[in-house]
């Protein structure tokens, strides 16, 4: 198969956003028992689910139907009718026919069972997409990132093979039940009362092996994620290690662990290979106690027909078959539900951001009021008290102040990431709980103080989001961001990989791509939080200057503790204790020598 194919989705985007939007409405206020959700998911797949079932109970006919004519044909030959031989063409005819079809029918079961669960698949990680980039971001500061990670990948996983575990496995079950107790029911009595006793009991032995089995793996299981961790933690260690000639000392505790592996490994693969055995044991002892039973009831006269010997042998394997298989389905079934479970706790958390029906702003000129803020991330424990700053469109506005007096919390107001407790904050007049943070935040370009860059090319993390930025306003913003000279000495220029989370890179590059990746926007308002704290003098220097000349006309938040990097900002304002104690130009509030002035001094 071409990539192209490979890449081509199974739905549209349209039908896929529609399909995202349909797992959120199913989830709102949704209470319900896992499995009721579960059917809920597969809502608008009813029809593939029906016609999968029809050609699944084509497909396995033949299963069914063999013991029967298998049964037919003994008997033929033991009574040699007058009719014999068009009976045995007959029901060869019938068995043929039936195998022909399983085929063709296979496919279609399969097809219609795999799009259905690969719809519900896409749709579900859809949704907790969806979810995600519209939860608050004070939310993501309760829930680790793995966490989230899992939910998407190994909870959606497991929901999808409980699905078709459930389709597949459990409509298996219960029609292999149905026929079996039905024809055996319908000959025969007493081997049907057989049956009834002697299946639980195989099934049980199989169920506490399995039990056992289930301890075994969920201990080696653990003690590879532990190791796993133990290794990227080694990985991460390496320069410290080799730095005080640890080399030996680790190797010495990685070796314990991987020995530890092996033991559980070992134990796990001898109590499987014990449980092989074993229940191939029962097995076939129960199906020779099958056999003598149904023979000793021939000889006594109640079977009749000595083809039916075998066709109670194969009802029988049936029968004990989807006992075992139950059995086997209860680890899906128990993950599957914990992961409904799991994913329901993330798409009904509620610290959404909510912006249907707010204020569009259709421009943005850069105004911005602080009246009376209060904020605080955990009760009795305020980060901003009495905040109060007013900034002039086009003004640079540096907040000072020593770590966590609550400069990068304002920053994040400015943003629309959190919102006071008590107090207004106000762009160009509106407050900002009332407009549409969407429209607004396309005004806004911000450097972060770690900065974020994505698994890709240059060119991919500058014109992040962008469809389409002409080359000339490219190399204009990669000169404005003193990156031109970095860009020609790389062998793909451009197009060159930046590794994971920027790891090719220097410290100081990656800091001026993310300051060409909120140039290239034109934004109105720019928010630097420690944008040159990366960087090198002479980097720095050049930096300041383009920033300076691309600043100007928009209103910019710097965040700096370098206070040397602030002296043309047109308003510094001084933070202590969650409060803006002083504000002014660099040489009004050095000429003041007040709380400014002692940190300028600090710093010489």
């Amino acid at each position: 198969m071409s990539e192209k194919n490979e890449n081509r989705p199974l739905m549209s985007d349209e039908a896929l956003t529609a399909l995202e939007a349909e797992f959120m409405e199913r989830y709102k206020g949704s209470e319900q028992h896992p499995i009721r959700t579960l059917l809920r998911f597969y809502k608008g797949q009813y029809h593939l689910l029906l016609f999968a079932a029809i050609c699944y109970i084509i497909k396995k006919s033949p299963q069914w139907m063999i013991p029967i004519i298998t049964a037919n044909l003994i008997n033929l030959v033991v009574e040699q009718p007058e009719n014999m031989v068009r009976a045995i063409i007959l029901n060869a005819v019938v068995l043929a026919v039936l195998l022909v079809l399983n085929i063709p029918f296979h496919y279609l079961y399969v097809k219609s069972e795999a799009v259905a669960t690969r719809n519900v698949e896409a749709g579900l990680r859809g949704a907790l997409v969806r979810k995600l980039q519209h939860l608050s971001i004070g939310h993501y500061r309760e829930m680790q990132s793995g966490r989230i990670q899992s939910k998407m990948m190994r909870d959606v996983e497991a929901i999808a093979n409980l699905s078709s575990s459930i389709f597949m496995n459990g409509m298996e079950i219960i029609i292999n039940l149905v026929v079996a107790i039905t024809v055996v029911l319908s000959k025969n009595l007493f081997v049907f009362i057989f049956f009834a006793l002697c299946a639980p009991i195989a099934g049980v032995i199989s169920f506490l092996f399995r039990k056992k089995l289930r301890t075994l793996n969920r201990d080696y299981r653990h003690a590879v994620e532990e190791t796993s961790a133990e290794v990227m933690d080694m990985v991460e260690m390496v320069p410290l290690s080799r730095a005080h000639a640890l080399e030996d000392t680790e190797t010495s505790k990685m070796n314990r662990l991987l020995h530890g592996i092996a033991r559980r490994g070992l134990r796990l693969d001898i109590t499987q290979s014990l449980f092989g055995a074993t229940n191939w044991v029962v097995f076939e002892t129960f199906q020779l106690i099958c056999l003598v039973f149904t023979v000793v009831m021939f000889l006594g006269g109640q079977i009749t027909e000595v083809g039916d010997i075998t066709l109670y042998q194969n009802y029988f394997t049936m029968l004990v078959s989807s006992v075992t298989m139950i059995l086997a389905m209860i680890p899906t079934f128990a993950r599957g539900i914990e992961a409904v479970t799991s994913v329901g706790e993330l798409m009904h958390a509620e610290e959404e951001e909510n912006n249907d029906g707010k204020q569009p702003l259709a421009d943005v000129k850069g105004a911005f009021t602080f009246t009376g803020v209060n904020f605080s991330y955990e009760p009795n424990h305020p980060v901003l008290s009495d905040f109060t700053l007013d900034v002039k469109p086009g003004e640079t506005v540096a907040l000072v102040g020593e770590s966590g007096v609550g400069k990068t919390t304002v920053i994040n107001m400015v943003i629309g990431y959190h919102f006071p407790d008590d107090g207004v904050v106000t762009v160009d007049g509106h407050n900002l709980r009332e407009i549409d943070l969407r429209t607004y935040r396309k005004h806004i370009a911000v450097v972060p103080q770690n900065t974020i860059l994505f698994s890709g090319t240059i060119r991919d993390n500058i014109t992040y989001g962008l469809p389409e930025v002409s080359e000339e306003k490219l190399a204009e913003i990669l000169e404005a961001a003193r990156l031109t000279e970095m860009i020609e000495k790389l062998p793909h220029g451009l197009d060159t990989s930046v590794g994971e989370h920027g790891g090719k890179l220097s410290g100081g590059q990656r800091q001026r791509i993310s300051i060409a990746r909120a140039l290239i926007r034109d934004p109105k308002v720019i928010i630097l939080d420690e944008a040159t704290s990366a960087l090198d003098s002479v980097s720095e220097k050049k930096i300041q200057e383009a920033l300076d000349h691309l600043t100007a006309g928009r209103t910019t938040f710097v965040v700096a503790h370098r206070l040397s990097t602030i002296k043309d900002a047109d308003k510094i304002a001084v933070m202590e204790g969650g409060r803006c104690v002083e504000c002014g130009t660099y040489d009004e509030l050095m000429a003041k020598e007040g709380a400014f002035y002692r940190y300028r001094k600090l710093q010489l």
